[in-house]
């Protein structure tokens, strides 16, 4: 059975694995509001714990916005876990509403069993740099794109990657769209990077995933029909789909093979975002997706059951709907 929730809506969503049981943080916000899109202001992060990613205990809440006047007082949004020692790291993405949630910043919180969380306090720990990327310039972009952090540790070199949703300073406003870079040492202290993609194919690239296939690296991203840009429209003229794609590299940091046409297709006229894969067991790959639109384009707001995943002799991927 999905993971479907009577009283609030769900999307964004990502694992953390520990031991047989599998956790999922999700954004949610109440079914009961009167238009799906607001969602987005009205949010927090859930937890739920499964051993097969198909019957699922729902856990309390992990993270809600901050007290009146803190820098994550509007939202709590997407992030991602990892452990280190024995601690687990939660990043997310926050807004402030004194900037009606316009700009986005990135924060930490800790735990020492994945159902307690304290925000670090001197959060937010990851800032856009202007010298690489857009900061708020509402003649361009809708807001500040700077959210949805990956957090990974290098396998070979030992530090820590996070890549995050984010636009260059230049070219059309319409392609600007990248996954960004950012280092550390220690978690708490990074260091920000140009980007590890090229720009021009979107507006944005959503809830980026990093995952390893057979010595394969996989970037995972997702964006809607409408953000990409006219130059692939002109390129592409039938991949206007709202999905999740995906990019190919040897190495984790690339370079990526440019942005290929490659996605993950909707399932029949569902609209199936913030896609990712999962190792369910050894050399057995699944993806999960949040449910955004039905055969009626109507908002769904839940998490699928797990589709096999199978690769080609190139490497491309290929979703068992």
């Amino acid at each position: 059975m999905t993971l479907h929730l009577a009283d609030k809506y769900i999307w964004d969503f990502w694992f953390a694995q520990d031991g047989p049981d599998y956790h999922v943080f999700y954004l949610q916000a109440p079914r009961s509001l009167s238009n799906p899109e607001l969602r987005h202001w009205n949010v927090s992060i859930g937890h739920a714990v499964s051993q097969d990613l198909s019957k699922w205990e729902i856990l309390p809440d992990a993270l809600h916005p901050g007290l009146s006047g803190e820098w994550d007082d509007y939202t709590t949004w997407t992030g991602s876990i990892i452990r280190d020692s024995n601690e687990w790291h939660l990043f997310y993405t926050g807004t402030h509403r004194a900037e009606n949630g316009l700009v986005q910043r990135i924060g930490l919180a800790t735990s020492t069993d994945l159902i307690r969380w304290e925000k670090y306090p001197n959060n937010p720990i990851l800032l856009a740099d202007s010298q690489w990327y857009e900061l708020l310039d509402l003649k361009l972009w809708h807001d500040q794109a700077w959210r949805d952090p990956w957090v990974f540790q290098h396998p070979t070199l030992g530090d820590f990657h996070a890549l995050i949703t984010a636009r260059v300073n230049y070219g059309p406003p319409d392609g600007r769209g990248v996954i960004a870079h950012a280092r550390s040492n220690d978690l708490r202290h990074w260091e920000v990077l140009p980007p590890i993609t090229e720009p021009g194919e979107f507006g944005q690239l959503e809830v980026p995933q990093l995952c390893s296939i057979a010595g394969c690296y996989y970037l995972l991203f997702s964006t809607a029909a409408y953000h990409q840009s006219a130059a692939r429209r002109q390129r592409v003229s039938d991949s206007f789909i709202t999905g999740t794609h995906y990019l190919m590299a040897d190495q984790p940091l690339g370079p990526y093979r440019g942005v290929k046409d490659e996605f993950v297709p909707a399932s029949g006229n569902e609209i199936l975002y913030s896609g990712k894969l999962l190792e369910r067991a050894p050399g057995e790959w699944v993806f999960l997706a949040a449910r955004f639109g039905d055969s009626k384009g109507e908002f769904v707001g839940e998490l699928t059951d797990p589709y096999p995943v199978t690769r080609d002799d190139v490497g491309r991927l290929k979703v068992q709907l």
